[in-house]
């Protein structure tokens, strides 16, 4: 397998797409991840609390946006502090919901850039000896 430039798998991770090959979609609907890729069988579904990576990123960008957004609007407007307040907590309670399948793309793109791996399954061999 050919190896994939940092950006290319960036790339593919903000277009949902599989960050190994760049082909297969990850996500079936909103919220429904699939559990591995259709074209090169990468394993999206991992164990369980792989995923908390992803939650500090929707947060993050939750944070950053609404307090930008928050500050710039006091700045560059009139707007009252109530409406710019409620605006923002609005936005601040909606985005991670729509962010969520972007924010898991890009933990598992990061994921193969920081921690690539060739095997069909994702896992490194002798990483977990077969139990007596």
């Amino acid at each position: 397998m050919q190896k994939r430039e940092g950006r290319q798998i960036l790339s593919d991770g903000m277009r949902l797409r599989c960050p190994r090959c760049g082909a297969g979609k990850m996500f079936l609907g909103m919220f429904k991840m699939r559990s591995e890729c259709s074209s090169c069988h990468f394993r999206f579904e991992r164990e369980a609390g792989y995923f908390v990576g992803a939650m500090y990123i929707n947060y993050g960008m939750t944070v950053i946006i609404a307090f930008a957004g928050y500050f710039a609007l006091d700045y560059f407007t009139a707007i009252p502090f109530l409406p710019n307040f409620i605006l923002w907590g609005v936005f601040s309670a909606l985005f991670p919901v729509f962010f969520f399948r972007y924010s898991r793309s890009l933990w598992l793109s990061f994921d193969c850039i920081f921690n690539p791996s060739d095997s069909p399954d994702s896992r490194r061999e002798g990483a977990n000896p077969p139990s007596a």
